[in-house]
């Protein structure tokens, strides 16, 4: 089979392959896996920290990828409930040990043996994938495969951060970043909560208007104020100045919920402006995202069937993945890169 490599970590830029298209053999589906033939697989913020080694995988080389839409071609023993054909996606769950404190009380996303699809394991750029049957989603007929493969992820944990701002329908949400994640929260929203008013902080202008494009009621740059203190924020930037300024536009109360794998070496100069009575007082709260559950996945695609949410996607040949990678490294963003793998 085609498969995009990581053989070494690089930077992603435009000079340099940091993922080599490659032809391997495809594994066959062992004891309570199904292998899949991918169609579709999204791009992802995250698979440029795997490649640049700030959320490195554990063994190289590896196969990136973890919003992946496939069709059952193989069942390995011991799997019920999929048959052949069935169309199914994968996300940033590969699997959890299933018995620990975490699993046992539905938050298998905190699992020690937590392993990520395209990390811990080889993920969806590719022609195939081998997966557990047990996290694998059946994707509502109503839903596209190049629409499908951003709802795993993006759409995912999108989703779990909005749970966990606790935002009533009518509150005022503020959204630090505005790439996959964030744009689809928007739809989410305006689905769910149509009275919440949603204002967006993002450094691009491009994404500014496709903010207000979307629905948004007010967007600006982080330095700018916003005309109202926000019930809650959601922040998906990889850096710490949306932090500081959307302590400053939380309310008493409010909860900032930071949606990020990880964060660029901390700036001083940023600690050093922290101020208690502005950022931290008044109970406000801080609450970190990490990873998902199945559940989150598979509640979403429901909803996203239900609600006729669509991202806006963007799309690529398997082989045109490093292209993708260098567009979304550089905020060439409007929604979501999917590869198109079949």
């Amino acid at each position: 089979m085609k498969a995009m490599l990581l053989k070494e970590h690089s930077d992603v830029a435009i000079n340099s392959i940091p993922l080599v298209l490659s032809e391997i053999d495809a594994s066959a589906a062992g004891d309570g896996d199904v292998l899949l033939k991918v169609v579709a697989c999204g791009v992802c913020h995250t698979e440029l920290d795997e490649i640049e080694g700030r959320a490195a995988p554990p063994v190289l080389p590896v196969i990136p990828g973890h919003q992946v839409v496939g069709q059952v071609v193989q069942i390995g023993s011991g799997v019920s409930g999929l048959a052949l054909g069935t169309r199914v996606g994968v996300g940033w769950i590969f699997s959890a040990c299933g018995h620990c404190e975490f699993c046992l009380s539905g938050h298998e996303n905190l699992c020690t043996e937590f392993k990520a699809t395209g990390k811990d394991a080889n993920g969806g750029y590719a022609q195939f994938m081998v997966v557990p049957a047990a996290f694998c989603h059946p994707i509502p007929e109503s839903i596209p495969d190049l629409e499908a493969a951003p709802l795993l992820c993006a759409g995912a944990i999108g989703y779990r951060s909005l749970n966990l701002t606790n935002l009533q329908d009518g509150g005022r949400l503020g959204l630090a970043g505005f790439g996959a994640s964030a744009h689809l929260v928007i739809k989410m929203v305006l689905a769910l909560n149509p009275s919440t008013k949603v204002f967006v902080f993002s450094r691009s202008t491009e994404e500014r208007q496709f903010a207000l494009h979307l629905g948004a009621d007010w967007a600006g740059d982080f330095d700018e104020k916003p005309p109202m203190l926000m019930d809650a924020i959601i922040d998906t930037t990889p850096a710490w100045k949306p932090v500081i300024r959307s302590l400053e536009a939380l309310k008493p109360a409010g909860r900032l919920v930071i949606n990020a794998i990880r964060k660029e070496a901390f700036d001083q100069n940023w600690l050093a402006s922290m101020d208690y009575p502005t950022h931290l007082w008044q109970e406000k709260e801080i609450k970190s995202v990490a990873n998902v559950t199945r559940n989150d996945i598979s509640e979403f695609l429901n909803l996203a069937a239900q609600a006729g949410i669509h991202p806006e996607v963007q799309v690529y040949a398997l082989d045109q993945a490093n292209q993708a990678l260098v567009e979304l490294k550089s905020r060439k963003i409007k929604g979501a890169k999917v590869l198109q793998v079949s």
